[in-house]
């Protein structure tokens, strides 16, 4: 029975850690509750059946790929000593302390735990002449994987498979005799509950500051007809023009985002309108940038991701890719600094110029060149 449990428990992680979800990054520094149920396999040194409880979590998201969480949890189970008439039960307390290294922080994030913490094992059986019991309070400790899947920025669920060890002490009497042994004993649990998510600011949408429509790429214009002079007057020197766009990270994605919103395809669908209509580009370049919240790996990569979403739905619009190439910049070239460290929705508002996709245009011709 124990095994057959056990090897469900397993089967059902790995299937919940096959599913794939599509990636929408929600690391802001949050703290999350997780209350939840625990099915126990127990040692069987305890000689007792397989048992149930609960525990509840409090968790914080230290970095883009650590969490930490405080948990306490309560289990009991039957006596299964296998002696007519016999009773009781076995229970325990847990109070620890888990590390969780995620893999990802898209919607579903797969982890590894591992955690220390102290025990209360209390044996309590009674048999017909005899009483099996103890009490003992020990050091705990417990690795373990598991999953979390978040259904959108408040709420989810998590799902973990851990091995628990501790100590626990059991004593036989039979009114006359006593015996008592005291032994490490490893319990398995399967635990699953509901993630509440708070403390930190939902994404923000943001009324977008207006933005002056993109002026028309220069187009050549015939150069001026000679004044009447012996000599005719000489053509102004032409020098490659750059002409850059920027358009605001939020029209284009929404906060923390990478997926194109309909409002933003619309500015790139007029952009590479105008891109198209002057044979002159000969480059385009596509920027991304982002704000100083969050570490620099991540906003390297969000930045990237961004640049490459914009440049590939202008080549979708007709761009010649081979003109085209993307970068991201993450946070190092910011336009407006703000004070504060602590992530609020003020400073996600002041820090909205930052977020930025720059469509870089080269290779025009200044007005009077042949």
């Amino acid at each position: 029975m124990k095994k057959s449990f056990l090897g469900l428990a397993i089967a059902s992680a790995f299937v919940f850690a096959s599913q794939v979800a599509q990636a929408e990054d929600m690391y802001r520094g949050a703290w999350y509750v997780v209350p939840g149920a625990t099915y126990m396999n127990t040692d069987n040194d305890l000689e007792a059946d397989n048992g149930r409880g609960g525990f509840l979590s409090i968790g914080k998201e230290l970095s883009e790929h650590w969490d930490i969480q405080g948990r306490l949890g309560y289990n009991r189970a039957d006596e299964d000593l296998g002696i007519a008439g016999a009773s009781g039960k076995y229970k325990q307390t847990a109070l620890g302390l888990d590390a969780l290294y995620l893999f990802s922080r898209d919607k579903f994030r797969p982890f590894l735990l591992a955690g220390l913490g102290a025990a209360r094992n209390n044996v309590d059986y009674s048999v017909p002449g005899l009483d099996v019991d103890g009490k003992k309070t020990s050091w705990m400790a417990n690795v373990g994987l598991g999953a979390q899947y978040l259904f959108n920025d408040k709420f989810g669920i998590q799902a973990d498979l851990r091995h628990q060890w501790s100590r626990a002490r059991v004593a036989a009497t039979n009114g006359v005799v006593s015996d008592s042994e005291t032994d490490t004993i490893g319990n398995t649990l399967f635990n699953i509950g509901g993630i509440f998510r708070f403390g930190a600011p939902a994404p923000v949408v943001e009324e977008p500051t207006p933005e002056p429509t993109p002026a028309p790429m220069a187009a050549a214009e015939p150069a001026p007809a000679p004044a009447p002079a012996p000599a005719p007057i000489p053509a102004p020197m032409c020098k490659p023009q750059n002409e850059t766009v920027t358009v605001s990270a939020e029209k284009l994605f929404g906060f923390d985002k990478a997926n194109l919103r309909e409002e933003g395809r619309k500015v790139l669908e007029e952009t590479a309108a105008k891109i198209k209509s002057n044979p002159e580009i000969s480059a385009v370049v596509v920027t991304g940038h982002t704000d100083r919240i969050g570490s620099d790996a991540y906003n390297q990569k969000l930045s990237e991701r961004r640049a490459k979403q914009v440049a590939d739905y202008l080549i979708a619009q007709g761009v010649d890719s081979n003109i085209i190439t993307s970068e991201g910049k993450g946070k190092t070239e910011p336009v407006v600094q703000c004070d504060g460290k602590k992530v609020s929705k003020k400073l996600i508002s002041c820090l909205q110029p930052n977020r930025r996709v720059e469509i870089r245009a080269e290779g025009t011709k200044q007005v009077g060149c042949q």
